[in-house]
């Protein structure tokens, strides 16, 4: 007999006719996220749950009785409440990888805009503030032979680093928990304190994930250090920065702007000071948004699930339930 699965999330017609050759389904039908009280609702004979985003606790597994795998459409995974799941032997999955190349992609496009203004310059242009004789004002900072500084040296970090490294000639400064002597070797990496990348970098890329050590890792203090011609991106999570600290230092100066993909609170309100900032580039949260990346996600995701569910070892079982 299949096992029976709750999608809770619309997925490509390719990773639902997948599911459908190895499980029994019902699925959320709305584009829009599903409200928490009908995701309970649809769980009472689940074994298996797609889904990106949303509590997995205690809560929902007392929802869940039969329930035997979660498997997220995303890297991170800070909605899983290890411990509940481990009490329940739940298998967590994820999809790390396969979205290296696009997000690396991003994380150079906010380098790229922010240096050289490039969104702001383009509405300079549109508004018809472009006149002849305009010259500093248009000025940028250049990418080409600087010092990236890489904080959190992943997968994703490490096709940053290629870019910056081949790509445009950047000097590779990381910090991580551990090192990569591997990276140090192929890029040339230097790998530095968190202290000293800080002061002496011209880019900082923040790619680690949230936890309670690294929520809030970037304050105002981290901020001071930076050099006053430094660039802050962030494509981690919104929480491991102090959004008010990023503020502060803007407004005073402390360094020439910042590139976020991410917010602490999603969608970010329209009144948020980071959002009516010239030297401020915000996305909405697109690091993986491209049709092939997400179809790729989707695709491994529910491949991951229906291997949990089958008895055999998912490619990608969180690190803290294997």
């Amino acid at each position: 007999m299949k096992p029976n699965i709750f999608i809770a999330r619309s997925v490509p017609p390719e990773v639902e006719a997948y599911l459908g050759e190895h499980c029994t389904y019902t699925k959320w039908e709305q584009e829009e996220p599903i409200p928490r009280d009908k995701l309970l609702a649809n769980l009472r004979e689940a074994e298996g749950l797609l889904i990106s985003g949303g509590k997995i606790d205690a809560e929902l597994l007392e929802h869940a009785p039969r329930l035997r795998a979660v498997s997220t459409i995303s890297v991170g995974y800070n909605n899983f409440d290890i411990e509940a799941m481990k009490a329940r032997s739940v298998i967590g999955t994820n999809t790390p990888d396969v979205l290296n190349d696009t997000v690396a992609d991003l994380i150079f496009g906010l380098m790229l805009a922010v240096a050289r203004r490039i969104p702001e310059m383009d509405r300079y242009v549109k508004e018809g503030s472009w006149k002849r004789g305009d010259d500093k004002t248009l000025f940028g900072r250049d990418v080409h032979r600087k010092k990236l500084g890489i904080i959190g040296m992943g997968s994703i970090g490490e096709a940053v680093a290629r870019r910056a490294k081949f790509g445009f000639n950047m000097n590779i400064a990381y910090h991580n928990r551990s090192r990569k002597p591997d990276v140090e070797t192929a890029l040339e990496a230097e790998y530095l304190s968190l202290q000293e990348l800080l002061q002496t970098s011209d880019f900082i890329v923040l790619m680690t994930p949230l936890t309670p050590e690294t929520k809030g890792m970037i304050g105002f203090g981290e901020f001071a250090l930076m050099k006053r011609t430094a660039i802050f991106v962030n494509a981690s999570r919104g929480a491991t920065v102090d959004e008010q600290a990023l503020v502060r230092a803007l407004q005073e100066g402390l360094i020439f702007g910042a590139g976020l993909d991410v917010f602490e609170h999603e969608p970010v309100s329209p009144d948020h000071p980071l959002l009516h900032m010239p030297n401020v580039v915000t996305l909405p949260h697109i690091g993986s948004a491209t049709a092939q990346t997400r179809l790729d996600m989707a695709m491994l995701a529910a491949e991951n699930l229906v291997a949990a569910l089958q008895g055999h070892a998912p490619s990608s079982v969180v690190k803290e339930l294997r």
